[in-house]
């Protein structure tokens, strides 16, 4: 497989070369993942998520720049919000009419998630995206797949290996006409107590497509940061604080209470108020969600967030926009959901549980699968432009590695173009016949989605659920002229007729039948483009003999006309008409002659006379074209 720019614009979709990645989403920032890939005339979409720190309509992906109607497939990594927060507005609010596949486990908690996001969002009714019954219709719009099972929709392979970072988490490789793509989702290469890690595909991908979401940071050993974690719950409790854990449901949660036995939790399930909570003193709360953006952990941080000896320990990555992110500046006051103004006395500490790859895992698991592309996405824009550089330090000395990294915004395109070679099976009668050397094999060449076969017209029905059919082609023309005529201009254009009913039926380049029956010319053939092509020059020289032999009203040589002139317009009639050869290029005095298939015609220019004792309707033919010329070189009479 190459990869080679190429110019042509005008090739069909489906046989251009040209590989297109746009993201609507996650281009240079983290949050509403959509990718979108076109090759081939397939169009597939990555991901369909909301943006945490935004709400209603401007949280979605730029799904506004596609026709939805077009897309073929729609792949989700892992059901967190930034991935699949949009899936129920986009499956029933837009014109997808394409086939939408998760995994399993994926497929059972978003159904959950996103329930709990409908309940806690904290904005309008009429803001709201979508429903719970929307999200319920949905469901029945989402397919499943298992961990390496291969789909193959419309011609477009895909399979889903295991990513780490959440149950069911998935990571799509796709193969469109021999053309691999590897889109990560996000991952995590280091197992931890609940998860195994993300696998190393045993497939080479051409382009990888991954996240970037810490950048150049290398995550803390798991037993520093297990022990710097309990260290800090322990200090909060041991002072009579309440210490907040903001969560997602599932992933983390799962991963913290693992570590944190015994530990005493509250109720994160979705839609509980704070009023479900008794102040019991010192405890140690999860609540969700992870960013604190509405909901419960952002009730129990506006009633707890004044008293120093509390404290919140954010356990995973924050988006911009979020109270999660804001309070790890450490502002000196906080506004809650109903905009009073709240100071930050608590402490906040921040200890990274995320399972998304950092700088070394990233850097190893290209280095494992050497795509010569990698797209950058789901990543801030400065961490994402110091993963792309140090990315680039790192290959650009080694010889064995030539790898082009991408880290395109929103709504921009990353274009590559790929070249494979095209290769037909032959099969069927053809396939058992040994081919002669140097002889061309002929068959019908049968393209299904991106694979070819050679086939025999009579195999078509055996290997597919095509059938071969002929178009006849008929013309009739009117034609009122000398049938001699008509069957020499024919003979000049298609060479020896084959009678085939006397005078009345004759074929022309064994291809064409032509009927003669009293003023009516009718042409009969196989449609093809050779077939076709024979036929208009039939028409031709038909048109060609009816004006021939078409008598002249009033033709006489008393019009004076300039000698010279009809001389030099005579000779250049008859070479377009008999070729150049057929008259000499230079005459003395009033007699010129024309040679075809020797028979000679003699023309005495000072009465237009024309005579060949040897073929008569070759001497008609040089007749009427002679006169004809003098009569239309002749000025127009004006009768008084």
């Amino acid at each position: 497989m190459s990869y080679k720019r190429k110019q042509d614009s005008q090739v069909p979709a489906e046989e251009s070369d040209q590989l297109i990645i746009r993201p609507l989403g996650a281009g240079q920032e983290v949050g509403r993942s959509c990718i979108m890939i076109e090759f081939k005339g397939k169009k597939i979409m990555l991901d369909c998520g909301i943006h945490p720190g935004l709400s209603g309509m401007d949280a979605l992906p730029f799904v506004d720049l596609i026709e939805a109607d077009e897309i073929d497939i729609l792949l989700i990594s892992h059901f967190h919000l930034d991935h699949c927060g949009a899936l129920p507005w986009f499956l029933l609010k837009t014109s997808f009419k394409g086939r939408c596949f998760m995994t399993h486990a994926t497929k059972a908690i978003y159904r959950w998630l996103l329930s709990d996001y409908i309940k806690v969002s904290n904005i309008a009714t009429e803001q709201m995206l979508y429903t719970e019954a929307d999200l319920e219709a949905s469901m029945d719009k989402i397919e499943t797949i298992n961990f390496h099972e291969e789909k193959d929709v419309l011609g477009v392979k895909f399979w889903a290996y295991n990513a780490g970072h959440v149950l069911g988490a998935a990571m799509f490789m796709l193969e469109i006409a021999g053309v691999k793509i590897l889109y990560t989702g996000d991952f995590s290469r280091q197992e931890d107590r609940h998860l195994m890690a993300a696998e190393i595909p045993t497939v080479r991908p051409d382009v990888l497509i991954t996240e970037s979401t810490y950048g150049t940071h290398i995550h803390e050993k798991r037993e520093d940061r297990e022990s710097r974690f309990t260290s800090l719950v322990h200090d909060i409790v041991n002072r009579g604080g309440r210490c907040l854990i903001p969560v997602f449901a599932l992933g983390r949660a799962q991963e913290l209470l693992l570590i944190l036995v015994p530990v005493l939790t509250g109720d994160s399930a979705a839609g509980q108020g704070i009023d479900h909570f008794d102040d019991i003193g010192p405890c140690v709360i999860m609540a969700s969600p992870g960013m604190m953006q509405s909901g419960l952990s952002r009730e129990l941080f506006e009633n707890w967030c004044t008293e120093p000896k509390n404290g919140v320990i954010i356990a995973g990555y924050c988006v911009e926009g979020t109270l999660a992110k804001t309070i790890l500046s450490e502002p000196e006051e906080i506004s809650t959901m109903v905009g009073q103004k709240l100071p930050l006395k608590m402490s906040v500490d921040y200890i990274s549980f995320s399972a998304h790859t950092d700088y070394q895992q990233t850097s190893e698991f290209i280095r494992m699968l050497k795509p010569p592309h990698v797209v950058l996405v789901h990543g801030e824009q400065n961490e994402m432009s110091r993963l792309k550089a140090a990315l680039q330090r790192e290959y650009e000395d080694d010889p064995n590695s030539s790898i082009n990294l991408y880290n395109p915004r929103n709504t921009h395109s990353v274009e590559l173009y790929f070249r494979g070679e095209k290769t037909a099976k032959v099969m069927g009668q053809l396939a058992v016949d040994e081919p002669q050397p140097g002889k061309p094999l002929n068959g019908i060449l049968v393209k299904r989605n991106f694979n070819y076969h050679i086939l025999s017209a009579d195999d078509l029905s055996k290997y597919t659920d095509l059938s071969m059919s002929q178009i006849m082609q008929r013309q009739s023309l009117h034609f009122s002229g000398n049938t001699g005529v008509l069957r020499y201009m024919i003979s000049q254009v298609a060479g020896l007729l084959d009678s085939i009913d006397g005078d009345k039926k004759m074929r022309a380049f064994n291809a064409v039948d032509i009927t003669i029956d009293q003023k009516i010319v009718t042409l009969e053939w196989v449609a093809n483009p050779v077939n076709d092509m024979y036929a208009d020059a039939i028409i031709a020289a038909i048109l060609q003999a009816d004006l021939l032999d078409t008598p002249v009203k009033n033709m006489t040589t008393s019009v004076k006309v300039d000698r010279m002139h009809f001389k030099e317009c005579l000779i250049e009639m008859l070479q377009d008409m008999f070729g150049e050869d057929s008259v000499p290029k230079i005459f003395k005095g009033e007699k010129l002659y024309v040679t075809v298939n020797d028979k000679r015609a003699d023309i005495d220019l000072s009465n237009l006379e024309v005579k060949c004792s040897s073929d008569e309707t070759f001497q008609q033919i040089v007749q009427t074209a002679v006169t004809k010329l003098y009569h239309s070189l002749a000025p127009p009479q004006i009768e008084v």
